[in-house]
């Protein structure tokens, strides 16, 4: 899981959010990490509500009521919840708008590329 966490940083970083940033790459990281545990209770919530709140497991409910409902709950709400928190958190305190970390050069004028060649 670490080493994935560590993959989804650098990717966030170098190819989602490029033209974002402006954070200190530890601080970035560190926030980063935070986040996607957050996120890991986010994925594991509605489950752990379907199961304990809901009390849809077995006995109380048959062996295919309860799979579904984890099912649903697991991977279908809690995954949706879980990536749309991490969506919202890496914009808003990973890779902020404000003090862009890097621009990408737009390209030569086309005067420019002429005399070059």
């Amino acid at each position: 899981m670490l080493v994935a966490t560590i993959a989804s940083y650098v990717l966030n970083r170098e190819w989602s959010f490029r033209t974002r940033g402006g954070r200190e790459r530890h601080h970035e990281a560190a926030l980063f990490f935070v986040i996607s545990g957050v996120g890991v209770v986010m994925y594991s919530a509605p489950l752990a509500v379907s199961r304990y709140l809901l009390d849809l497991k077995v006995p109380g409910v048959s062996l295919l009521t309860q799979e579904i409902a984890d099912f649903v709950s697991g991977q279908i709400v809690g995954v949706l919840a879980g990536m749309a928190f991490r969506w919202w958190a890496f914009r808003r305190f990973v890779f902020p708008d404000q003090g862009v970390r890097r621009q990408i050069p737009p390209p030569p004028p086309a005067e420019s590329r002429a005399e070059a060649a």
